[in-house]
């Protein structure tokens, strides 16, 4: 479980293919507070740690992940989003994210305003009923409060301090991001149907 506030960026280091799975190499800040077995959510993607050495450290993903992510659009050099898993106790700033991508969106609009950014997003259609105006949703491991919601779109604006502390100050039109509906929303809608 994680709360969508980004700890740190981190820059994937080398990316290994073995058979279906891509191994992604992360070097980190995090590193020394790092061991194998943790979940840290990656661009919103909760990977386990496999392998801690003294400069990265290495996760996998299984070929589900990638289809579902952006994971898979990833190169050497990319820019992530790191955020280790919520520990009991402490105070959840952002929302409940499970880690569990729902799907990806391209970005569609950015727009510089006066001391923030505007991003717009296009999804999928089939989950237009998870999302509400001023609900929140999950952009690239991001808590996000979304707006002008259409039937495949919605809009956030983005303060400074998240546009220089997450990947958002790299996003560009036309790049995909992994998306995070809010979990209550999802089990709401599953009672409804049901």
């Amino acid at each position: 479980m994680f709360t969508g506030i980004i700890e740190t960026m981190a820059i994937v280091a080398n990316i290994i293919k073995e058979g279906t799975n891509l191994q992604f190499i992360i070097e980190s800040s995090l590193i020394q507070e790092l061991k194998i077995d943790q979940s840290v959510a990656h661009n919103g993607v909760c990977l386990t740690v496999n392998e801690v050495t003294e400069n990265n450290y290495k996760v996998t993903a299984v070929a589900e992940t990638i289809s579902k992510t952006n994971l898979g659009n990833l190169k050497t050099g990319s820019i992530i989003n790191l955020e280790r898993a919520l520990k009991i106790g402490d105070r959840l700033d952002g929302h409940f994210v499970q880690g569990h991508v729902d799907t990806i969106a391209e970005c569609i609009k950015k727009e510089t305003l006066e001391g923030s950014w505007l991003f717009q997003f296009k999804f999928p259609e089939k989950f237009t009923n998870l999302i509400i105006e001023k609900g929140s949703i999950t952009v690239n491991g991001v808590s996000l409060t979304l707006f002008n919601i259409g039937k495949d779109e919605f809009t956030v604006t983005i303060i400074p301090y998240t546009f220089q502390n997450t990947n958002f100050h790299t996003l560009e039109i036309g790049d995909i991001v992994n998306i995070e509906f809010d979990v209550l929303g999802k089990y709401f809608l599953r009672l409804q149907q049901k």
